[in-house]
């Protein structure tokens, strides 16, 4: 049986279906175990937000057992990671999405977070052009996605963005919702410094998608907000020279990304002011604005 790192089971979620998956996941990770034939391997288990990955073996090869949490956003991960084959991405041995567990290769712990942010952004810059493939129709859409959280922002009652972000984020978003380019390319969605690793047999791995059927100018948010503390300072000058790296090594429309990324930041903005302000909810807030300014100055 494997022991529940304290991180994951003291996750601020306290609802009863998380209670219950942290209470069963001994279970399950064992039973996986047992019908994949895998071997527990020296090391303690690591945990995200919302999944368990243990280090196993399997057939002697070296392999992770990933279990997470069962949400929309990872609902599919295992599908894009099997339409990459490797390429670009941690390489997917086996899954059973009804349990939400994936087996993976083996990556080493580095991530790009101990890297130059520059040349941090070098490095996801080419892996968006390996994993930006035609999307298999099962991915849901962005502009699928997108419209909701638009309705959404155009009744907006508050002031904690600025107005005319606000209409700024409508007018591109709605553009966006109706344009084809806006899907049919498989986008990871959520690659940063922590989600891309050092492997044996590529220097860089993407790792942890949330799929969608997207534009690959909707990437880069990420890549700008976080790492935020090493900008203070130079917010607006740092913000633009990652987001200047990612374009130019991605060979991305300069115009095209800068409007995905107001809407991006805007959005989630919008998201935490809807609900009763914390101090955790106003750094965020902060950050959002902050980031929509530097790319759209």
């Amino acid at each position: 049986m494997i022991r529940v790192p304290p991180g994951l089971a003291d996750n601020p979620r306290h609802d009863p279906v998380w209670v219950d998956w942290i209470a069963g996941l001994p279970a399950v990770v064992g039973g996986l175990v047992d019908e994949w034939e895998l071997t527990l391997d020296d090391g303690e288990p690591a945990h995200g937000i919302c999944a368990i990955v243990v280090p196993v073996r399997a057939g002697g090869r070296a392999a992770v057992l990933k279990v997470g949490f069962p949400h929309l956003e990872a609902e599919l991960e295992h599908l894009a990671l099997r339409h990459w084959a490797g390429n670009g991405a941690v390489e997917l041995l086996r899954a059973d999405p009804h349990r939400s567990a994936l087996l993976l290769e083996r990556l080493d712990t580095e991530d790009l977070t101990g890297r130059w942010d520059l040349e941090a952004c070098e490095v996801v810059g080419e892996l968006y052009g390996r994993l930006h493939i035609p999307a298999p129709p099962q991915f849901r859409r962005l502009p699928d996605v997108l419209a909701p959280d638009l309705e959404r922002l155009a009744r907006l009652g508050t002031d904690a963005v600025p107005r005319r972000m606000v209409e700024q984020a409508i007018s591109l978003g709605r553009s966006f919702a109706a344009d084809r380019a806006s899907a049919g390319t498989l986008i990871h969605t959520d690659l940063h410094y922590t989600n891309v690793l050092a492997a044996e047999r590529e220097p860089w791995l993407a790792i942890d998608p949330k799929p969608l059927s997207g534009d690959p100018h909707y990437e880069l948010a990420p890549m700008l907000w976080n790492r935020w503390d090493e900008l203070a300072g130079q917010i607006r000058a740092g913000v633009r020279r990652r987001f200047d790296t990612l374009v130019d090594v991605a060979g991305l429309d300069e115009d095209r990304a800068r409007a995905w990324v107001i809407v991006r930041m805007v959005l989630s903005a919008a998201a935490v002011a809807a609900h009763p302000p914390t101090p955790a909810g106003q750094d965020w807030l902060t950050i959002c604005v902050a980031v929509a300014k530097a790319v759209g100055s």
